[in-house]
């Protein structure tokens, strides 16, 4: 579930608390959780509707200034849902991408979490590519890595959402970086110091 900069920067205002999608099934969930860049919200209901229960303080709580202004918006396949939202906190990957002091134990737990993800990759290992080519140059895009690496765009760009859930790589205006915290590790590695390899790794 997307939202438009502007959006965004309306929902950090609390001038939004509701969107309105056409999906074949929703892609959130009451009580659930969404990450964006201003932060995480919380998801408080996600409830099934028809276009003709569209109200005006619907359209003004999705950011609207009408009724029609939010049914030209919306595609025209699929149910219509409406979800409803509050802002709950910062994203806690920004604090963790700064997390850069590294001792072996943080350096064994990252080195799990890489394991598990290429084990559970229907590609097989994949994490180490990726990681290498962002370190390399900073700005470098999905699509300048997918065609390095012979992927699909899309999926790519979903696997590197999970390098940043892990703290390891942040998003440019165009294209990615290492973090402070991934280029910590990558230099840690880089320096050959020994870390016990985790329980997932022999």
């Amino acid at each position: 579930m997307l939202f438009k900069q502007a959006t965004l920067d309306a929902i950090a205002a609390g001038r939004v608390t509701l969107a309105f999608r056409r999906w074949t099934r929703p892609t959130v969930r009451a009580g659930g959780g969404l990450t964006t860049a201003i932060g995480v919200l919380s998801i408080e209901a996600v409830d099934a509707i028809e276009a003709a229960d569209l109200t005006a303080e619907d359209a003004i709580r999705a950011g609207f200034t009408s009724v029609a202004a939010l049914e030209k918006e919306l595609r025209r396949e699929g149910k219509l849902y409406r979800v409803a939202f509050r802002w709950m906190g910062d994203d806690p990957r920004i604090a963790l991408r700064s997390e850069a002091e590294l001792d072996t134990a943080g350096v064994a737990a990252l080195r799990a979490a890489l394991a598990k993800l290429d084990r559970n990759h229907r590609l097989g290992a994949w994490t180490a590519a990726v990681l290498g080519l962002i370190g390399a140059r900073d700005g470098i895009t999905a699509a300048e890595i997918a065609m390095r690496l012979g992927r699909e765009k899309l999926a790519l760009k979903t696997d590197i959402r999970k390098l940043k859930a892990l703290g390891l790589t942040e998003s440019l205006t165009v294209g990615y970086r290492l973090s402070p915290r991934g280029r910590a590790l990558l230099d840690w590695r880089a320096e050959g110091s020994a870390v016990e390899p985790a329980a997932g790794e022999r």
